[in-house]
């Protein structure tokens, strides 16, 4: 005779996007790494990479139609991914039940993809003359939009997700304000000096172009600030400061919206600093039921600047798990001094696993310790 105990466990996500972005752009990751941190998230409940993969600094993706965006703007030869890499990180994720976006930023952070594609990026003017500058890419160019339509009908045929995410955040207008042509361009459009309206009439250029290869797309929140009309799919990331009322206005007029603006884990500072990212929660804003049902989730976020290979893992866990817990958990599972011990004790069995987990909580131990063989 034997007896088995039975149990029920009732456990579901309160969220259905829970994002974590990594930037490969200001130092570049390995693929083993960008592994190793897809097994992490998978372990914690996180169901998004969002993959940072350009910006000014370099420009590590290998395009099919345009090889020498890679060639010329990533760091070097060896500081690329490649079709094959890029396909395996996609399985990789897909096996553990996480979707990769991919975010390809313009018309700013764009330094990168100038350096080989002719006249893409603005001249920029001193005295009446070109000063050797470049602001963000021109916007008064009809071949802007001619490789803009190429390139992104390549990134929808080598990302299978529905979305990618286009950027249009921290766009500089000095550049632009000092061209003479597109202040001719800003005449003959009518938009006065309202360089808000040029960056507009790019950004739905853009949107326009990649609803044509029948992709859905995510935007930092700039883009409807500034009045450009997107599509009823369209997902809106809040990430500045002041996210509340954000929170409020996007979502009040109808937009799926993601937040990331309290979950920067690349801002570190010293000390126990996870619970003000447990404290921070996605419905913390007025609005109606209805509103609330349009916050699908939100992203947290190890901007590059200062990780790479070496510190990446150990700076993003244990303490991304905490964003993790806020995104599964239900809205009432928000006590801090509850969630101590439950994040000690998940940090060591990362540790078991493997993993660099971070001490988060001040002195203590792990039953194993994390260890690295010695050098040579």
């Amino acid at each position: 005779m034997f007896t088995v105990n039975g149990t029920t466990i009732v456990d579901y996500p309160r969220f259905q996007h829970r994002g974590l972005l990594l930037d490969t752009s200001r130092h570049f990751l390995d693929v083993s790494i960008i592994k190793q941190n897809l097994l992490a998230m998978s372990q914690s409940k996180f169901n998004v990479f969002h993959w940072h993969i350009v910006d000014d600094q370099s420009f590590p993706y290998t395009s099919n139609n345009f090889p020498d965006m890679a060639t010329m703007g990533a760091y070097d030869s060896k500081h690329i991914y490649t079709q094959d890499q890029i396909a395996e990180i996609i399985e990789f994720a897909r096996i553990l039940g996480i979707r990769v976006i991919p975010e390809f930023d313009s018309p700013g952070h764009s330094q990168s993809w100038g350096k080989s594609i002719k006249d893409l990026l603005t001249k920029c003017y001193s005295s009446g003359k070109p000063n050797g500058q470049y602001g963000p890419i021109d916007p008064s160019l009809e071949t802007s939009y001619g490789f803009l339509s190429k390139f992104f009908a390549e990134i929808a045929k080598v990302f299978p997700d529905h979305y990618v995410h286009l950027g249009g955040d921290e766009v500089n207008f000095d550049c632009w304000k000092s061209n003479p042509n597109i202040t001719a361009f800003m005449k003959q459009k009518d938009f006065g000096t309202d360089y808000a309206k040029l960056e507009e009439y790019y950004m739905q250029r853009l949107l326009d172009i990649v609803s044509g290869v029948k992709k859905g797309y995510m935007i930092w929140q700039e883009v409807v600030d500034n009045g450009a009309k997107v599509n009823p799919d369209t997902i809106v990331e809040v990430w500045k400061s002041g996210f509340h009322i954000e929170l409020s206005i996007i979502t009040f007029r109808g937009y799926k919206t993601l937040l990331s603006s309290c979950w920067y884990l690349s801002d570190i500072s010293y000390g126990i600093d996870w619970p003000k990212y447990y404290n921070c929660d996605p419905h913390n804003f007025i609005g109606t039921a209805e509103q609330k049902k349009l916050v699908i989730g939100g992203e947290t976020c190890m901007w590059g600047e200062y990780v790479d290979n070496t510190n990446v893992l150990s700076r993003t866990w244990p303490r991304a798990s905490v964003v993790a817990e806020r995104l599964w958990s239900a809205q009432n599972v928000k006590d801090a001094n509850a969630a101590a011990p439950r994040l000690e004790e998940h940090r060591c069995r990362m540790i078991k696993r493997g993993f660099p987990a971070e001490a988060v909580n001040g002195p203590g131990y792990c039953s194993q310790e994390y260890s690295i063989h010695e050098p040579v």
